[in-house]
């Protein structure tokens, strides 16, 4: 038998077994699956039409979606998460509630924002060398305080002007704030808007002030400065924290 007959015989009985119908198929389905997987990989056809569609129907949705009952959902979590942490958490959890919490001020003056950084002050500068009076309540003396507004003005060029409001406490400089501010040059109503940016990641989170949070809340919503106070204002603040009597 010559080689041709017997390549013959093979392919014969191979058809007649079911071999080569079984290959057949075997491949088929392979193809088919390549297929499929090329259509419906990351970079397929049919997947880029699907993300279409839902694109077209998700999107839209998404961004009418009221979220306003997942915000008080996560206020109140964090509520109760507040009164069963330790004292060591709850400062940093009490700003990361503060800074989640849409402030609704769209303008602000600047008289506000200074009783608000006084209010700070009385109830956080130090008193250590503060003297004590016992005229009417025993009490600390008072702290002084400004309030200075520092327009910069050596970029001519730019159509903002940039300036600064400066919080400052004699005695605790641990209570000095400054405050950047800016403005449209051009602007007609001559409205400023504060800048004040601080990233609060997790290390720093539980350090900030609730003044602090404050600003960052004022100048996340973009709102407007009043500036209906001079250029210099000094008043006093009388320290929350009441000294122990002593008549030695």
């Amino acid at each position: 038998m010559n080689l041709e007959n017997a390549v013959k015989d093979v392919i014969a009985q191979k058809m007649n077994d079911g071999t080569v119908e079984k290959l057949i198929v075997e491949q088929l389905e392979n193809g088919i699956e390549k297929a499929l997987s090329s259509l419906f990989g990351s970079y397929g056809d049919a997947t880029k039409l699907i993300e279409d569609q839902i694109k077209s129907v998700m999107v839209p949705f998404l961004e009418n979606y009221d979220y306003s009952q997942y915000i008080t959902k996560l206020d109140s979590v964090l509520v109760e998460v507040l009164q069963n942490t330790t004292a060591e958490h709850s400062a940093l959890l009490e700003n990361f509630k503060g800074l989640m919490e849409q402030s609704k001020d769209k303008e602000i003056k600047a008289s506000a924002l200074f009783d608000i950084w006084k209010d700070y002050v009385a109830a956080n500068v130090e008193t250590d060398g503060l003297e004590v009076n016992y005229d009417d309540d025993i009490s600390y003396d008072h702290v002084e305080v400004t309030f200075e507004f520092e327009e910069d003005e050596s970029r001519s060029w730019s159509v903002f002007s940039h300036a600064l409001m400066i919080f400052e406490c004699e005695h605790d400089e641990n209570m000095n704030f400054s405050v950047p501010v800016s403005r449209y040059k051009n602007d007609p109503e001559n409205t400023w808007k504060i800048e004040y940016k601080r990233s609060p990641d997790l290390k720093s989170l539980k350090y900030l002030s609730n003044f602090e949070i404050q600003l960052m809340n004022l100048t996340q919503n973009g709102a407007i400065l009043n500036m209906d106070l001079s250029f210099h204002e000094m008043e006093e603040v009388l320290p929350d924290a009441e000294p122990e009597a002593s008549f030695s």
